[in-house]
């Protein structure tokens, strides 16, 4: 199997990390587990270190944080796999993402919430209606339809270096989907499972000014992408 860097952004998520680590471990997919910390105020770093993860510090911004740990994955790593630090992801699923790539199917898998199964309160309208709404536009514009913006996803390094991500903030998911669609990737879309984060507060959700800051920068995003500018 190839080598995978797993790549996980985090702030402030000392009480989950450590947990997180340990299940992308337990799936012994072969490869690094990097851990992000975009400025973190508490323990994150010391404990997803003590978990076994390679911890890197990035500035603010979730973009910022996944680029960083793309940077830092090892020469040997030929896919990368993103998913967030917050426990809400099921590593256990790493394997229905990977596969497919390694197979030589497909260059980047997504995994999607809403055609898994979520745990009550895990996912609120909002982040339902983008995906969905999101993957209407996609489809309309490329011909590729998503369901959802999933963070858990996973593509090759070589690929994603092509695509040029720019977006430093909470459109990096987006923008590399628009991206793969635009470009003709390979792509597949896995039903995935979803829980209630383990711990500490959603910096999207969890605030009226979060969820208003990152909705305003996914759309600034997706007029950018679509207008190609």
């Amino acid at each position: 199997m190839s080598n995978v860097s797993v790549v996980i952004p985090a702030l402030n998520e000392e009480e989950p990390i450590a947990g997180v680590v340990r299940e992308c471990l337990a799936t012994r997919i072969p490869g690094e587990i990097i851990v992000v910390d975009n400025g973190s105020i508490d323990a994150t770093g010391g404990r997803a270190r003590e978990a076994g993860a390679r911890v890197v510090m990035a500035l603010r911004g979730y973009g910022r944080a996944c680029a960083a740990g793309v940077r830092a994955a090892s020469p040997e790593s030929q896919i990368i796999v993103f998913l967030d630090g917050d426990g809400a992801d099921c590593p256990e699923f790493m394997s229905q993402l990977v596969d497919p790539i390694v197979a030589g199917n497909f260059d980047f898998v997504i995994g999607s919430r809403t055609r898994g199964q979520w745990e009550p309160g895990s996912m609120n309208f909002q982040q339902i209606f983008a995906g969905r709404f999101a993957g209407w536009l996609m489809s309309i514009l490329y011909g590729v339809r998503y369901t959802d913006m999933c963070p858990f996803r996973a593509i090759r390094r070589d690929v994603l270096e092509r695509l040029s991500m720019k977006e430093e903030t909470y459109g990096w998911n987006l923008e590399m989907q628009m991206k793969a669609a635009r470009g003709g990737l390979r792509i597949l879309e896995v039903p995935v499972n979803h829980r209630c984060r383990a711990g500490g507060v959603s910096k999207v959700s969890g605030t009226f000014r979060g969820t208003f800051v990152a909705g305003a920068r996914i759309i600034a995003t997706f007029l950018r992408i679509a207008l190609k500018l």
